[in-house]
């Protein structure tokens, strides 16, 4: 199937300014009729790729990017970073079929304003996009349910309160000598509690580690 990238002329203000950057036509060209049929919404861009739609986003200038997070060549959840220094007044709004714990972090850590599902209702979806235009958040009901979780600790950890500190800091990558620093530690200490870190988690390495402990909520 061949797809296309279409470029829109500028909206009047104050028409709220809609970009899509989506692989799949069908649900792409859906957003847009969609959101074209509503008089409170503009389509400026819709782009079947990060790539695609790179050359245009600066001048479309959107006040919403609606973005899938698992695209061909560059991944959406890759691209914030990028589409943010290039449009810092941006607000992008994660579109995806996955509510795995660390993309929704990544993209909200990257830059995203929102995080829905592609199952979310079309009318919840208009009223998302409103909700950010004004400066709030969006998330689909799973999804706020698992960041909440996020920071509701597992007060069954196995990991002591110095151990927590040490693996939180270790998932934010810092060093070892860092981290003993930040914790005014010695580093054989900082070493020895990884270890029993390790041993308490049954895993091998800082990956494990980590995935573990976020799965069970120990940080």
């Amino acid at each position: 199937m061949m797809y296309s990238a279409t470029s829109h002329t500028r909206p009047p203000d104050p028409l709220i300014n809609v970009c899509i950057i989506e692989d799949d036509e069908i649900i792409r060209k859906g957003y847009v009729s969609l959101l074209q049929a509503d008089p409170d919404f503009f389509i400026s861009g819709d782009y079947p790729s990060v790539e695609a739609s790179l050359k245009h986003l600066e001048a479309a200038c959107p006040d919403i990017l609606l973005l899938d997070i698992q695209l061909p060549g560059m991944k959406g959840v890759d691209a914030l970073p990028l589409i943010k220094k290039t449009l810092p007044q941006v607000r992008i709004i994660m579109l995806t079929v996955h509510e795995n714990p660390e993309f929704i972090f990544t993209a909200l850590k990257n830059g995203a304003s929102g995080y829905l599902t592609k199952n979310t209702n079309f009318s919840k979806i208009k009223d998302h996009i409103k909700e950010v235009v004004n400066g709030g958040g969006a998330m689909s009901a799973g999804i706020a349910l698992q960041v909440m979780q996020h920071f509701q600790k597992n007060l069954n950890t196995p990991l002591t309160k110095r151990e927590t500190e040490i693996l939180e800091r270790v998932a934010d990558g810092k060093s070892r000598s860092k981290i003993a620093a930040e914790l005014f530690i010695d580093l054989e200490t900082v070493k020895s509690h990884i270890k029993n870190i390790y041993h308490k988690l049954d895993v091998n390495s800082r990956d494990e580690a980590i995935k573990v402990a976020r799965e069970g909520r120990y940080i």
